[in-house]
């Protein structure tokens, strides 16, 4: 990687929809050389994919957003986990983390009684020992990711 792709992964983070002509004007290069640089760090894996970012008071299906912290049971691995974790409904990700606790998830339920599901499968299936919940209030982004 070089200046100019930092510069495309800096535009990306703000507008992952712009054409490849903006893209090149933005950073100095033809639409087809900007293209070409964005194609080449997809394979490489720098890019790992585009999303849309939504906000969750918009989304009426998303009902609660939260973040749980999450320990896990001195018998259980990193991989059990997260294998048994991504299978859960809601979960969005689950992401390692240092601190206090193993892991921070975040999911989406539809209301306190999909929320208090979610959490029992996650004792039950998942090997966790403690979590703490917090709820989502709102969100405040500019655009990155």
């Amino acid at each position: 990687m070089d200046r100019i792709d930092g510069e495309i992964l800096s535009v990306l983070q703000g507008d992952a929809r712009i054409s490849y002509r903006d893209l090149g004007v933005r950073v100095g290069l033809s639409a087809n050389a900007a293209a070409d640089r964005v194609r080449r760090m997809v394979r490489s894996g720098v890019i790992r994919g585009f999303t849309t970012l939504v906000d969750p008071t918009a989304d009426h299906r998303a009902g609660l957003v939260v973040f749980i912290d999450i320990t896990l049971r001195l018998d259980t691995s990193n991989e059990e986990f997260e294998q048994v974790a991504l299978r859960l409904p809601g979960i969005t990700e689950v992401v390692h983390v240092t601190g206090a606790h193993d892991y921070l998830v975040r999911a989406r339920a539809a209301d306190p009684a999909a929320l208090d599901a979610l959490l029992r499968s996650l004792k039950r299936e998942a090997g966790v020992a403690q979590s703490q919940t917090r709820i989502a209030l709102r969100t405040a982004s500019d655009g990155r990711r």
